[in-house]
């Protein structure tokens, strides 16, 4: 009997790994012959780095950059084995994180520690860099960035602008003559699991500027900039991506990409599964069990139980799925995709019950979705 587990972290009680521990615990309690194979998961946000170098065999790195308001701060990012892929993640140097609440301020905030990541990997001499942009502190536009990597931006005056969202207005024109040459050498894939435009009511400023600390007028401020850096962007560049899906994520940091690095953006599940070579791994499994902290319609709209429940369906294998908090329909599980779901929670508990409790909670749930599956066929 094969089994693929490849499950998403339970965030605040276990990591990924920790999860696939558990779920093959109770595997092996109901039917110790089986076949496992386990692989954590994550969709692009965080952990997909540590996840990905691990995949990889590879190693983390650790470099001092700036943080979103130009402050020395420690960021890890991975290489594999070879130093041939970089995984990074925009949050370790640019992220909402690394600001207490009263510092949140997008017109302030820059991606330049997210340059410098990037210079650094430079350096080591990949050939390929896999960045995670979830979290961001930032909408800047991805100018901060791109000034790390030799671009500059000036006003109408020829002088040079601060990196950061409040400059997005003033921009026109870029200098491109200092870039590093070696971006034409890359190749980058951006994880991304949003779908918004660059500017607009849908776009960056409108839909998180405010979780970032900005006003309406901040907000405002923030969406006529970014508008004005398209045109400027798009002058230069001859390319227009402002309505590319995706473009607004991590305030406008997608777009920056695909100005500055060229890059292409994707799905974060997708580009997790694709390194991992789920696709193969489900093709020869009887049964995969995924999970993941909570089951929701959010779940459903591209997390990894939905990305793992397009591929089941496709190569007709069963998904099980085990979670701490279940609010999905039997009829919304059935649409997507996924077999059986259960929550772990056995019996009435507060929160830290159940954190604390999560690693047997979870190996329990397998352990009895285990013998459901299997008991018709004799092997339990």
């Amino acid at each position: 009997m094969n089994i693929l587990v490849a499950p998403d972290k339970f965030r605040g009680s276990l990591e990924a790994a920790e999860v696939c521990d558990a779920v093959t615990d109770g595997v092996k309690k109901a039917y110790p012959n089986a076949k496992v194979t386990a692989i954590p998961l994550a969709d692009g946000g965080e952990g997909t780095s540590k996840i990905l170098t691990r995949q990889a065999r590879g190693a983390e790195v650790t470099v001092t950059v700036m943080d979103p308001l130009n402050r020395p701060v420690k960021a890890t990012y991975g290489l594999s084995e070879d130093h041939q892929v970089a995984f990074i993640e925009m949050a370790a140097a640019s992220g909402l994180g690394l600001l207490k609440t009263e510092e949140r301020n997008p017109l302030r905030t820059s991606t330049f520690g997210t340059g410098q990541l990037i210079v650094d990997a430079l350096d080591r001499g990949v050939k390929k860099i896999i960045l995670g942009i979830g979290g961001s502190a930032t909408t800047d536009g991805g100018i901060g960035m791109a000034e790390a990597l030799g671009y500059a931006f000036k006003d109408a005056a020829g002088h040079t602008l601060l990196p950061n969202g409040e400059s997005l207005a003033k921009i026109a024109s870029i200098d491109t003559h200092n870039a590093d040459p070696r971006l034409a050498l890359v190749s980058v894939i951006v994880a991304c699991d949003v779908t918004n435009p660059l500017f607009g009511k849908e776009g960056a400023a409108f839909v998180y500027g405010p979780q970032k600390g900005a006003d309406p007028e901040m907000v405002a401020q923030l969406d006529h900039g970014l508008e004005n850096f398209t045109q400027v962007a798009t002058r230069a560049f001859r390319r227009d991506v402002s309505l590319v899906p995706g473009a607004g994520a991590a305030g406008g940091l997608g777009a920056g990409c695909m100005w500055f690095l060229n890059a292409e953006l994707k799905d974060g599940i997708s580009i997790v599964m694709e390194q991992c070579n789920i696709a193969s791994l489900v093709a020869h499994a009887d049964l995969v069990i995924t999970g993941e902290g909570k089951v929701d319609e959010q779940t459903l709209a591209g997390k990894v139980v939905k990305g793992l429940a397009g591929l089941c369906k496709s190569h007709h294998v069963p998904l099980a799925v085990v979670c701490g908090t279940l609010q999905i329909t039997p009829e919304q599980a059935r649409a997507v995709g996924i077999t059986y779901a259960v929550s772990v929670l056995n019996r009435p508990m507060d929160l830290n019950a159940a954190q604390s409790e999560a690693f047997q909670l979870v190996s329990d749930a397998t352990f009895q979705l285990m013998r459901l599956f299997f008991f018709n066929r004799g092997a339990v």
